[in-house]
């Protein structure tokens, strides 16, 4: 997702609904797995980062539940948070050796330098993207949904045809711009900084419903007041969404962070952490 260049957090994550833990348990190891790599050349004295002996996550600001709690990335407190450290300590770097910068969305993605060595932001997976920056191995199939609020003519749409004649909200850079356009017709989509930007446009009338990934939309719904789930829009892309782990081009840390999230997901970590994080989300009917 390439779009234009305009311009409380929940609490309760227990338990998560069965259709996102299934998308997690069942995402096959993509094409970026490295089954041969040694792993005795992934660990912490030998790894070319930043600063040696330390791992710096990069990650948006603001951040948002489920992914982050409290806008703290070094809380280690939400599902990427946590997942963070899970990938460090499979290099064996210790929660003392992790450091956080904050970098906005769109400047994580740019070619170039980066202050980071890897970034967790909810960064979808493209082949356009990988002209500037390295993925992991994917950590969470994704799906793009709708909120609004009750007092919006999105309320009661049930269907694509709905949408059509609405302004839809997103956060710049993201594929959720991507979904937004793909409902066509007359929708206008409005692009914002960050998504509590996008929020705040709802808020003031300034469009009809804003459009996020999943777990983030119900996040927004729940902090919204009269917040409405309207559902999920249907991905035009056979192979799905994919969330994958942000590094520089030509990285040399890339096959080791994916190595890492391979194991996680191998051991049952990060089925574990969809549990304790991506929780209690519920159901979103796919608009047709």
């Amino acid at each position: 997702m390439m779009p234009p260049m305009h311009s409380s957090f929940i609490t309760g994550w227990k338990t998560i609904a069965v259709l996102l833990l299934l998308a997690v348990s069942a995402c096959a190891p993509p094409a970026d797995t490295v089954p041969s790599l040694d792993p005795r050349k992934c660990t912490k004295d030998v790894l070319g980062t930043l600063y040696p002996g330390i791992f710096t996550f990069g990650a948006d600001r603001p951040v948002y539940p489920p992914w982050y709690m409290g806008d703290d990335p070094a809380s280690g407190e939400g599902f990427e948070s946590a997942l963070a450290y899970a990938v460090a300590a499979k290099l064996q770097y210790t929660h003392d050796d992790v450091r956080w910068v904050r970098v906005p969305f769109n400047a994580a993605l740019a070619p170039g330098s980066k202050p980071f060595d890897a970034n967790l932001s909810q960064f979808s997976i493209t082949d356009q993207r990988r002209a500037a920056v390295d993925f992991s191995s994917p950590y969470f199939d994704v799906a793009q949904a709708v909120v609004t609020v009750r007092r919006s003519p999105a309320a009661a749409v049930t269907s694509l045809d709905g949408l059509r004649k609405l302004r839809l909200g997103v956060q710049v850079g993201t594929t959720s711009y991507t979904a937004a356009a793909s409902v066509g017709g007359e929708a206008a989509v409005e692009v914002y900084n960050t998504n509590g930007d996008a929020k705040m446009a709802l808020l003031d009338g300034e469009i009809d419903a804003l459009v996020a990934d999943l777990p983030t939309a119900f996040t927004l719904a729940n902090e919204l007041r009269d917040g409405v789930m309207v559902g999920q829009i249907p991905s035009s892309d056979d192979d799905g969404e994919r969330f994958g782990i942000v590094l520089g081009h030509q990285s040399p840390l890339t096959r080791c962070v994916s190595w890492a999230v391979d194991s996680l997901r191998e051991d049952g970590t990060l089925d574990r952490l969809t549990q304790r994080w991506l929780a209690d989300a519920g159901r979103a009917p796919v608009l047709g």
